[in-house]
């Protein structure tokens, strides 16, 4: 059966890097919390081109836990300015910056980090914050009292005190980090990179992610806020958010500026809750992926240099390219890997397939065009998107086969028809995520929204209701997807 587009259902994410000189500075401040131990260690790097750079500061916490915080530094002088910041509210006089938590990024217990970050422009000297303060306290670089125990989260999002807040590269097989203390995802699983056919963890054990992906951000935002993504991460248990930003129907191209903003916001909600969130350049009519080429570097771009510093995204750089050949699809991905790298070496990079993603099968195709002629990057995985309703053994055996040979990720699938309507095949879809789990592919479920479709997790009208754990608000997909990725995960660490 042919697969085919429907107009309200999936998103992708907008494509670009810049070319970047990486610089690092790291200093110690101390945190204020009243009749108990202080101190905090900071790790600033920045991206810079002429006249503009992105500041990334990774904030830990060494002291006593803290309800809030607020962080200052100065610039070398006044000719540097913060343009656009995130996950803090920023103001600046003069050559002085001021940055405020936010709700969800506040609390920072023993041993917690969080990461701001900002865009910004200079004119003649290389933008390195100095004179940093936390809470009104110059830094120190060590604690005033013996600091006393605090309790960690379930899902503790905390590297080890001895862990680097930025990102680290893959580990050799001879090499293996140490045990990791936190308990989410990506405490557990750190930089993610490919090996052989596998998702693999910073232990070079192979994993699977398993979770769920918004729908439209234009149309559904408001299924996207702290109480939705507290109940994905700790009701759900899911270790993945993708977040699906459509180019097209009222998209991206419309405000590039708001939407990449979004989509840095969600990732950095993601990383709060300690869950991997696959960035989505959801483009599917037009299905030549080249026809948004320069909107997919100038995307790709901007987020790759803002998230660099961070372990836990994914890019998906063509969401389900159509009516074109693989060959095409191939150039294009050969032109935006480059954009990416550029910024960020490390991450993985998804690459859409022919027939909506489908390695070719919904046009008369199979894998066997990309199994010989791979795009020639590292660490990069290929799509392979599925309904359950509408298709079946022999889109399962052509997955198995591809699997055999390439690194695969299914990015979007549902357990209804292609059209995202039409009754849930609880059948199909038990087989589907089945053969999932045991080929190890990991898998995002189209779609956490309260759409008026039967693909949604959600009831009609939960997203203006604030209540999202729990059962009474599922649909009969939602308290299926639920319930598998629920069970525990399979992460190995040795």
């Amino acid at each position: 059966m042919q697969f085919l587009p429907r107009a309200s259902r999936r998103s992708l994410v907008a494509a670009g890097a810049v070319a970047a000189l990486a610089a690092g500075v790291t200093a110690a401040l101390p945190a204020v919390h009243a009749m108990a131990a202080t101190g905090c260690q900071v790790t600033y790097t920045a991206n810079t081109w002429a006249g503009g750079f992105t500041g990334n500061v990774a904030i830990k916490n060494l002291g006593d836990a803290i309800s809030s915080w607020t962080l200052k530094w100065t610039f070398p002088d006044s000719g540097q300015k913060v343009v656009q910041g995130w996950s803090a509210t920023y103001s600046q006089s003069g050559a002085n910056v001021t940055a405020v938590s936010m709700d969800y990024n506040g609390a920072l217990a023993t041993g917690a980090s969080t990461t701001i970050g900002f865009n910004g422009s200079w004119s003649t000297a290389n933008p390195t914050p100095t004179s940093f303060t936390l809470n009104g306290v110059l830094c120190t670089g060590s604690t005033t009292t013996s600091p006393s125990p605090s309790a960690s989260p379930s899902r503790s999002a905390s590297p080890s005190p001895s862990a680097s807040p930025s990102k680290s590269p893959s580990p050799s097989p001879s090499t293996s980090p140490s045990t990791p203390t936190g308990t989410t995802p990506v405490a557990i699983n750190g930089q993610l990179h490919v090996c052989g056919v596998n998702l693999c963890n910073q232990y070079n054990k192979a994993i699977q992610l398993r979770g769920m992906s918004t729908h439209g951000l234009q149309w559904f935002a408001s299924c996207y806020n702290d109480a939705s993504l507290d109940a994905l991460a700790n009701d759900w248990n899911a270790d993945l958010l993708r977040i699906a930003m459509y180019v097209q129907e009222q998209g991206y191209e419309t405000n590039p500026t708001a939407f990449t903003n979004q989509v840095n916001a969600l990732v950095d909600k993601a990383q709060a809750r300690g869950m991997y969130a696959l960035i989505d350049f959801h483009t599917l009519t037009p299905g030549d992926p080249t026809y948004n080429l320069d909107r997919a570097k100038t995307f790709f771009a901007a987020v790759a240099a803002r998230n660099a510093a961070k372990n836990n995204v994914i890019y998906e750089i063509t969401n389900e390219p159509n009516g074109v050949s693989w060959q095409t699809i191939k150039n294009y991905a050969e032109q935006v890997i480059p954009v990416i790298r550029a910024a960020d070496p490390d991450a993985v990079v998804i690459v859409g397939t022919r027939g909506w993603s489908s390695l070719g099968v919904s046009e008369g195709g199979n894998a066997t065009e990309v199994i010989n002629n791979k795009v020639n990057a590292q660490n990069v995985m290929y799509t392979f998107h599925f309904y359950a309703a509408s298709h079946k053994d022999n889109y399962r055996a052509e997955l198995e086969r591809a699997a055999a040979s390439l690194p695969m990720f299914v990015t979007e699938f549902g357990t209804v028809t292609y059209t995202g309507g039409g009754a849930f095949d609880q059948s199909s879809s038990t087989a589907w995520l089945d053969t999932l789990d045991r080929l190890k592919i990991s898998y995002a479920n189209w779609t956490y929204s309260d759409a008026s479709e039967s693909s949604a997790a959600f009831k009609p009208g939960t997203c203006a209701g604030g209540q999202y754990a729990g059962t009474s608000v599922l649909q009969d997909s939602g308290l299926f997807m639920r319930s598998r990725i629920r069970t525990a995960d399979n992460f190995p660490t040795s």
